[in-house]
Formats: structure tokens, C-alpha cells, sequence
């Protein structure tokens, strides 16, 4: 045992213990996996749940006597196990606590059943203040929806933990991974590097790790993914949009070129000839266009546009804006 631990040890005792006073084992306390009574903790949940727990007693059957206490929690966290899925094909968590008691002959008998697996299943007693239901998401709480544990894919979520009173050694726990847990101790080397190591030894082992890795970073990209687009569907989708707003636009621009030219008297038929992208602009050209088209109407005429006379300023300009009309 490492003075770090022996530190957190000693922060629930009235004196300072000695490592030979103390024994420590692991254990799992909950996890986000379904259980038997249909319901799961959510991932904050547990989060929550691995600060409550740190410093709470350990007993036997919930019964909570000062005679049953047994053991007491002084750390614990969250582990995240890729290799494994839940029943409903989430990432598996599960809440890890690190426990001690202290080395007496009236307990002696315990530490050899919890060393030898007999005493290892364990439960939680805990206040979760939202049961949420897996399928329409509804808090059981407030709202009684119409859905039931264990059919048509319905469980609920324990989510919002308000506190954390005990943990108990049981027979037969709701949630069936929750017990006393064999740990590898791993070396000085190891525990900087933050993780704990279990070593593959053959070729099986390291194909059966990958296999499951990426086996469960699959499964977790397509629930992520779910129901997105393809870039393919993505594509075609863009193009659609484009393509809509091209001709909203034309359309637009349509009615405010007929606008324009009804506001500044112009023939309708003139009206594709305005320049403009915007209403402005196009009551400036058609105000222009306007005004040509009115000196044009009181100006005598000197030539026939093919006879070779000499256009004078204004029918230059007229023309020169309207080409179409030249042969009119």
C-alpha cells in the first residue's frame, strides 16, 4: 500500500493507521447497464455518485445498524470500458470504489469469505430525484406516461442524484455486475502513466482486445450518427436549396422589375429590359429609362434608323441603352 492511499485512508480515522491494520479491497458499486428491475443510472449519474459515495459505510442487507457497519469507502471513480456494451449498445461505465476496514479477529472470517468471493455482490442505497423513461423521455416522477418497465424496449433512467446513504454486501443484487472486483496492483511505472495494465501474453488475447475496441467504437459512431445524412444525400440536398433559391430570386426580381416599371409608367414590355438586383436600383433605371423614352416621344424625328441620316442626342443615347428597339 502507497502513502497516497494510506493518506486517503487516514482521513476517516481518529488516529493514524498503519498499512498491516488496514485491509482494502475494490468494489463495484453500480454501473449504467440495465438491471432486473429494469432501470439503469445515466452517466451523470454515476458521476455524481462517485463524490457522494466517498466516505460512506459500508453494511449488510441495507439494515443500517451501527452493528452491521463493516467497512467504509475512501476513494472511487469512474471506469469507462470500451470492450464491453450494454444491453441497449451504450459504451459499459461502471462506478469503481476502493474500500478498507480495519484488521480485527471479529472481522477476520469476513476478509476471507470477501478474499475467497464469497462475500463479494453488493447494492447501493441511494435518492435519484428524475426516473426518466427511455422512451419518450418524460420524467416518471411528475408524468405517468404509457409505457412500462421491461416491455417494448422500456426501462428508466435514474438521473439528478440528490445523495448516496450506504452500500451493502447482498445476496442477490438488482444490478448483476455490482460486487467485490479482483484488481491487478500495477507498478509505480504504471500507476504514472494513469491507467492500470493487464498484459496480453498471446496473439488470441491481442486479436480478441482490437476486436473489441473497434467493435465498440463502431457501435458508439453509429448510435452518435445515427440518422445523419450521407455526404452523397448531403450534396444533393445543397444543390436542391441552391437551386430553389436561384429561382425564388428570378422570381423576385421578376416582380420588382413590372413594379418598377408600373411606378415610373413604362410599357410592361419593357420591363425585362431594367437593370437592377434591387428594388432601388431598379426604380432608378426604369425612372431613367422613363425619362428617355418621354424626350424621345416630343423630339421630331430626322432619320429612319437605316437610311443613314445622323441620330441626334437623346435618340443616340435612347438606342444606345435599347438596341433591340433600333429597328422598330
Amino acid at each position: 500500500m502507497d502513502k497516497e492511499t494510506l493518506d486517503k485512508i487516514n482521513k476517516f480515522t481518529r488516529r493514524p493507521l498503519r498499512e498491516e491494520e488496514i485491509y482494502a479491497f475494490p468494489v463495484t458499486l453500480c454501473d449504467n447497464d440495465i438491471d432486473r428491475d429494469n432501470e439503469r443510472f445515466s452517466d451523470e449519474a454515476l458521476l455524481t455518485l462517485s463524490k457522494l459515495f466517498v466516505g460512506k459505510t459500508g453494511i449488510f442487507d441495507h439494515n443500517p445498524t451501527g452493528d452491521n457497519q463493516t467497512a467504509r469507502i475512501y476513494d472511487a471513480e469512474v471506469v469507462v470500458d470500451p470492450g464491453k456494451l450494454t444491453k441497449d449498445n451504450r459504451i459499459y461505465k461502471y462506478l469503481r470504489a476502493e474500500a478498507y476496514m480495519v484488521r480485527t479477529d471479529k472481522n477476520a472470517d469476513l476478509i476471507a469469505e470477501i478474499d475467497a468471493g464469497i462475500k463479494k455482490e453488493v447494492s447501493v442505497s441511494c435518492s435519484a430525484s428524475k426516473n426518466i423513461c427511455s422512451v419518450c423521455g418524460c420524467d416518471r416522477r411528475i408524468t405517468q406516461c404509457e409505457h412500462h418497465k421491461g416491455q417494448d424496449g422500456c426501462h428508466v433512467i435514474l438521473d439528478d442524484i440528490t445523495d448516496a446513504y450506504e452500500w451493502s454486501f447482498v445476496a442477490v443484487p438488482a444490478q448483476i455486475n455490482a460486487g467485490v472486483t479482483k484488481k491487478y496492483s500495477p507498478t509505480k511505472e504504471e500507476k504514472s502513466m494513469g491507467t492500470e495494465f493487464t498484459p496480453i501474453t498471446t496473439k488470441a488475447e491481442f486479436d480478441a482486445a482490437v476486436k473489441n475496441s473497434v467493435d465498440a467504437a463502431v457501435a458508439q459512431a453509429e448510435k452518435k450518427f445515427e440518422g445523419w445524412k450521407s455526404p452523397e444525400d448531403f450534396a444533393a440536398l445543397t444543390k436542391e436549396r441552391d437551386d430553389l433559391t436561384a429561382k425564388n430570386k428570378a422570381y423576385e426580381i421578376a416582380a420588382l422589375r413590372v413594379k418598377a416599371a408600373t411606378e415610373k409608367g413604362l410599357p410592361l414590355e419593357l420591363a425585362d429590359r431594367l437593370r437592377g438586383e434591387t428594388e432601388e436600383e431598379l426604380l432608378k433605371d426604369a425612372e431613367a429609362l422613363a425619362g428617355i423614352t418621354a424626350k424621345s416621344a416630343h423630339t421630331p424625328r430626322h432619320f429612319t434608323p437605316d437610311n443613314g441620316s445622323t441620330m441626334d442626342g437623346i435618340e443616340r443615347e435612347f438606342y444606345a441603352k435599347n438596341p433591340d428597339l433600333k429597328n422598330n
